[in-house]
Parts: structure tokens; sequence; C-alpha cells
């Protein structure tokens, strides 16, 4: 299976999620895997600073808003398993642009990070968010036949 091939399903869950978490929201998930981050919120209004001009390339992009109220979300889909370059991406992601919640999915498994989070407890890799709010990433497996999480690898879980 392809990368890409994993957008599209992914990109429905993030939706279904996203409704069935945020009633009274309007929802959007797209794949923007193909254009920066800072375009893709500009053709939903959205203007993020820290985005602009930066080179972010997020494969699924959830959108959660009522009135002026705009929640983020993101997905970086992988085909292999899960590395710490993989994770250290997203981190980078979230530390300059803070979405709601991030997810880092895998169509194989979680690999190393397995050992590194689970193992060695550090749980922590997982942190981002100002000092007021720590928010987690959150990592696990994608079940290609059913197209959803496996929420038994989630970590954490939800």
């Amino acid at each position: 299976m392809l990368e890409n091939e994993l957008y599209e399903p992914m990109r429905g869950w993030l939706e279904q999620y996203l409704s069935d978490k945020y009633k009274g929201y309007d929802i959007i998930a797209v794949d923007t895997s193909q254009e920066r981050l800072d375009r893709a919120l500009f053709r939903y209004g959205i203007v993020c600073e820290a985005a602009n001009g930066v080179d972010i390339q997020i494969d699924v992009l959830g959108i959660a808003r009522k009135n002026q109220d705009v929640k983020l979300f993101f997905i970086e889909a992988k085909k292999t398993r899960l590395t710490l370059r993989d994770l250290g991406q997203l981190w980078a992601y979230c530390k300059l642009i803070d979405p709601e919640e991030a997810f880092l999915i895998s169509s194989v498994g979680l690999g190393s990070l397995s050992k590194l989070i689970i193992s060695f407890a550090r749980e922590d890799l997982l942190d981002y968010g100002s000092g007021k709010k720590i928010k987690k990433m959150r990592v696990g497996k994608w079940n290609v036949s059913k197209n959803t999480i496996d929420f038994g690898t989630l970590i954490p879980k939800i």
C-alpha cells in the first residue's frame, strides 16, 4: 500500500471523529499532503502567522470552526513502522502551530517508537503545547481493512 492511499480513509475517519466530538462546529477534513499548510488554511479563510512561508505539509488537516473559534487537527500518515524521525517531524509542526490534536498513524505499526514510549516509559516525548496546557500527540496503527485507527495500539488512549 502506498502512503497516499492512506490519506482518503484517514480523512474520512477524521471527519467523522470531529463531527462526533465537536457538535455544533462546522467540520472540514482535507488531504493537504500536496500543499503547504498556510495555503490550505488560507483557502478556508484562516490565517496562521506561524505557518506563513514555512514549508509545513500536513497529510490530513482537520478544521473545527464555530464563529471565531477555530481548532486545527493534524494527521501524519506513514506506510512504514514509526520512528523517532517521524515523531520529530510531527512534533516540530505541533510546536509551531499548536493544533488541538495531532496523530501519527502507521499502517504497519509503531516500530521503534513502541520501545521508546512504552518500554522506556517516555510518553513525555509526545508532549507539545504551551506551558499552561500540555497536549500529547497520539501514535498508533491504522487498521487498513476497517479504515480506522486500531484503538488498542493508540498511545495515549483517547
